[in-house]
């Protein structure tokens, strides 16, 4: 089983769109796929159950939010698999009597509180015992997916993690093999991937070290799969020139980029999540859509073959 990170420090680039996508196509085409929202905002919760289904069914005790509080109250964590949810709309899409399915672990606003709750456990009465602390918070979420992914006989967790570095996304890039990182080919949104970078090598560096103190302690190092521009404006079948200059510059950060990316259509991609289907699950007559989701497949190939296979 792969676990997958989406991340980026900007807000606004797609990051959800991509995610969503993502996990359908590969459901799609028969992999077993669990999403997990970890970004307050919940907007890939809202893109595969509506407001009202959360609000009556999973906001109480069936978000990850309900698993972070056993955390900072010092109580035995929950399993993750009471928390898991088969979005129906979205695996109806799928092909009868395939392997593929979609499950989600949802989001919670409440996550905005729980850094600042999980950060009172980091202190301890001398360096060692803060720094069997730090392994302790930052590090259970890794376990805890592993074990659902063994329970459940996922393929691979794609993580969507909020626009910022704090206890929450770190937890989600310890447990991570791989991150992706979606991008919106302007000044701001690119701005950050070189300091992101830096960001997760000083975090990994950091656990690593802390971790040595335990004899059975394993070493992270995820690898960063590459970035994935979206919003896309294409001219003349390729980029508009303004977007081609960060695309490039970007690629001259020796970060990987990806080949493929995701157009931009604000029509079919801001109407998909109030259906609760991602836009490459759906058919569509018009040319011009239909081209959108022949990318999006042709981006999760790519996908595919850059994480090294899924399933493993």
């Amino acid at each position: 089983m792969k676990i997958v990170s989406v991340i980026n420090y900007k807000g606004g680039v797609g990051k959800t769109t991509v995610t969503s996508n993502v996990a359908a196509q590969l459901a799609y085409i028969g992999y077993r796929v669990l999403v997990l929202d970890m970004d307050a905002q919940a907007s890939l919760t809202f893109s595969l159950v509506t407001p009202d289904f959360w609000d009556n069914t999973l906001r109480e005790d069936k978000t990850i939010k309900s698993w972070f509080d056993c955390i900072s109250e010092g109580e035995t964590t929950l399993p993750l698999s009471d928390l898991v949810y088969t979005p129906p709309k979205v695996n109806s899409k799928l092909p009868r009597g395939g392997n593929g399915c979609l499950d989600l672990i949802s989001s919670h606003l409440g996550l905005i509180n729980v850094d600042l709750e999980l950060a009172t456990l980091l202190g301890g009465a001398n360096l060692k015992q803060s720094k069997v602390n730090y392994i302790k918070v930052h590090g259970k979420l890794k376990s805890a997916l592993v074990e659902l992914g063994e329970r459940n006989n996922y393929d691979i967790v794609l993580i969507d993690c909020p626009p910022n570095f704090n206890i929450v996304t770190k937890n989600a890039i310890i447990a991570s093999d791989q991150i992706l990182i979606p991008a919106k080919p302007d000044y701001l949104s690119t701005l950050g991937i070189e300091y992101l970078q830096r960001s997760m090598n000083e975090l990994i560096s950091e656990f690593n070290e802390f971790g040595s103190l335990d004899d059975n302690f394993e070493t992270v190092d995820p690898e960063v799969l590459g970035v994935v521009f979206t919003m896309i404006q294409i001219r003349n079948q390729e980029p508009i020139a303004a977007q081609k200059q960060y695309i490039a510059q970007t690629r001259r950060l020796d970060i990987p980029v990806f080949e493929n990316n995701f157009r931009e259509n604000k029509t079919i991609f801001a109407e998909a999540p109030q259906d609760c289907v991602p836009v490459v699950l759906n058919g569509y007559s018009n040319p011009t859509y239909s081209g959108i989701v022949d990318e999006l497949e042709a981006f999760v190939t790519e996908f595919i073959s850059r994480s090294g296979g899924l399933g493993e």
